[in-house]
């Protein structure tokens, strides 16, 4: 097992500008071009195989899939409660986003075309047709919402939320790449830099691209239905191939004149268009029956939800329906859980892990319930009124069942007009999102901030068009549910890395802290500043130390004092160097010094690093500054002690500093070896 030090190895550190990792990219673009081109020119073979490949799959590794989901689950909410307060980020960092706007935006993350899709589709599918029990009965149709709510409810969220919280604690906890390869440091060390490393990002971009693909193909099938109530488009392959370059096009719009930001806008608006669907077929419906069947559903997913998240159904296994439904389901989880990981990851910088777990498991999931209580209880109810026709549609013909039940409702052509806005909204911003988060898996990124090249989002964003298409050739929906669930197999083994790794590093976090707190605290807190000019001490203290002072004092205090350290130690036969890297004048780290020492074996190094880093300014009193003032620090960047000043040590104290940390992480690294010696 490897220990994790308390920031970046200088082997892992990222670049200066985005790379791209051409292994990567190669190798996953030849997997994704070649099951494309055989699709294209054998499709009934391809059709065939994937039909077999898909039974041999269900058959030994659908109790697989079943344990994974559970474990996961029972993983991640663990995590919210041992690890409750650790940071993704250093210890004073602070969320960039408010409570209601992270919430909005997990709220986004949880919604899509295939929600919309699934909403009437399965209800109807499991009224008719359950896994088990006969079909039209009063007790399917309690059944039929649950397991809706059971195939996007609190399961899937709970792998989403895991890759969330290891992408964001490596990334803004210990500084390293924003990156899967990254999250298996703690197995493997520095091998991740290697073809290790390659083949966790191959089969995670193989994976992603085919559940973006499922998404997509979903999309265009739902769109085309909708473009043809409104306007008479024919229903076929090709407006829906015509469907799939609008969404390259847009991709590629994005990746070159940068409007992410409208996409984000647009996805938000979504959100309460979505929400005004909904609360229109609520009023306009059977709204008491409604009510009490969304408070029905939240019980019966409580009571049955322990033994459906187990169920493998062995005695009378119904495999058609379980690769159709829950395989597809937790293979389909599995194969976004990288993607809206990063997502989550990126907006989640500086919230505590048991703020993101309660907020992934509960924010999304309210939504769902909602959604899928209101559509999907109408639907049974539409087929228990004698409605026939519709539920065979619903079941046999799944894309028409969400629209034909809106024309049921008042309005019904303007509610479909707005239903398939929405589903447009979605879809476009779901291309575009999901070519750029491929693009970041195949590069190396200077930070969890950065992007990927543009020319890199629009290949990817041709290549899931492509894709896309060949999958709706050999034979629509159920061909892109088949390779979803083989391709998200290969990924499924790297969520157990993951799980495995993430539980060392948290692990060996507590351990680092124990040793820390069961050590004499560092005298220099309350020792006396000396050879700090009183008026310095007066700016630091009213926050307004401007950057020329920081660096004043980093090359004349720190950098010394970190080579006096260098000095001693090489006399000690330890090897050690001070490496110094400039950012760009208007980041928030103007300048870092750090000192290293490098590891032995499988033991990561020694690493103390002191940040020029620009911050609000304070107020005191009756003055106040203006909200864009800003103050500097010369910040010892340790996630587990936190940030704090070094505007008022003297080379003394700051060498004292250095030891303090070194003594703690040689004590730790002793404390590691022992339990793993155990």
């Amino acid at each position: 097992m490897s220990t994790m030090s308390d920031t970046a190895p200088e082997a892992l550190a990222p670049p200066a500008q985005p790379r791209t990792k051409w292994t990567v990219l190669a190798v996953a673009g030849a997997v994704v071009v070649a099951v494309a081109l055989w699709a294209l020119i054998a499709p009934e073979q391809s059709s065939t195989v994937l039909g077999v490949v898909v039974g041999w799959t269900s058959q030994w590794f659908g109790w697989f899939y079943i344990a994974l989901a559970t474990v996961i689950l029972i993983f991640v909410l663990y995590l919210g409660v041992r690890h409750s307060r650790v940071r993704l980020g250093q210890e004073d960092d602070r969320p960039e986003f408010s409570t209601f706007a992270w919430a909005s935006m997990l709220f986004a993350a949880g919604i899509g075309t295939d929600v919309m899709f699934y909403a009437v589709a399965e209800p109807a599918s499991q009224y008719l047709y359950p896994p088990q029990g006969e079909g039209g009965t009063l007790e399917a149709a309690r059944e039929a919402t649950v397991w809706t709510l059971f195939h996007y409810g609190i399961t899937g969220w709970g792998m989403y939320a895991l890759m969330g919280i290891a992408l964001g604690y490596y990334a803004h906890r210990l500084g390293l790449p924003l990156a899967v390869r990254s999250t298996l440091y703690p197995l493997i060390g520095k091998r991740v830099k290697g073809p290790i490393g390659d083949a966790v990002d191959i089969a995670t971009v193989i994976g992603t691209i085919f559940g973006v693909a499922t998404s997509l193909g979903i999309g265009v099938v739902m769109l085309n239905v909708g473009l043809d109530v409104l306007f008479g488009v024919d229903q076929g392959i090709p407006a829906q191939i015509g469907l799939v370059v609008l969404a390259i096009l847009v991709a590629t719009i994005s990746a070159t004149t940068g409007v992410d930001k409208g996409i984000r806008l647009l996805s938000q608006l979504n959100v309460l268009l979505a929400i005004g669907l909904a609360g229109w077929v609520l009023v306009t419906g059977e709204t008491a029956f409604l009510l009490r069947g969304m408070m029905m559903n939240v019980g019966d997913f409580v009571s049955m939800f322990p033994g459906m998240t187990m169920d493998t159904m062995a005695f009378d296994h119904p495999a058609d329906w379980m690769s159709a439904w829950t395989l597809f389901f937790w293979a389909w989880w599995i194969a976004w859980a990288s993607f809206v990981g990063m997502f989550l990851a990126r907006i989640s910088k500086g919230r505590t892990i048991g703020q993101f777990v309660l907020g992934t498991m509960t924010i999304p999931f309210s939504y769902i319930v909602m959604w899928v209580s209101i559509f999907g209880n109408s639907a049974v109810e539409q087929i228990r009124s004698g409605d026939a026709a519709f539920g065979e549609a619903a079941v046999n013909t799944p894309e028409l069942g969400f629209f034909t039940l809106l024309q049921e409702y008042p309005l019904g052509l303007a509610v479909v007009a707005l239903a398939t806005f929405v589903g447009l909204l979605f879809y476009v911003t779901s291309a575009d999102s999901g070519a750029l988060v491929m693009a970041n898996l195949s590069s190396e990124l200077p930070s969890g901030e950065d992007d990927a090249r543009p020319w890199l989002r629009i290949l990817w964003s041709v290549a899931t068009g492509v894709l896309t298409i060949a999958m709706l050739l050999v034979g629509g929906i159920p061909a892109l549910q088949s390779a979803t669930i083989i391709m998200g197999l290969p990924f499924a083994f790297v969520i157990v890395a993951v799980m495995i790794g993430l539980h060392r590093a948290l692990e060996s976090e507590r351990t680092r802290e124990g040793a820390l707190q069961s050590s004499l605290t560092t005298s220099l807190i309350g020792r006396e500043e000396s050879g700090v000019p009183w008026r310095l001490r007066l700016a630091r203290t009213f926050g307004t130390v401007s950057v020329q002072q920081a660096q004043e004092r980093m090359s004349t205090v720190v950098v010394p004092a970190l080579e006096s350290v260098r000095e001693a130690l090489a006399e000690q036969g330890v090897e050690a160097e001070v490496v110094l890297s400039d950012v760009a004048p208007d980041a928030r780290v103007v300048q870092t010094a750090t000192l290293q020492v490098p590891g032995s074996g499988d033991q990561v190094g020694f690493s103390y690093p002191v940040q020029i880093r620009r911050s609000p300014a304070p107020a005191f009193g009756t003055r106040s500054l203006d909200a864009h003032d800003r103050t500097t620090r010369l910040q010892v960047a340790q996630p587990i002690v936190g940030g704090y000043d070094l505007m008022g040590y003297d080379a003394e104290d700051v060498c004292h500093d250095v030891l303090d940390h070194y003594e703690r992480w040689a004590a730790s690294s002793v404390m590691v070896a022992e339990e793993r010696q155990q």
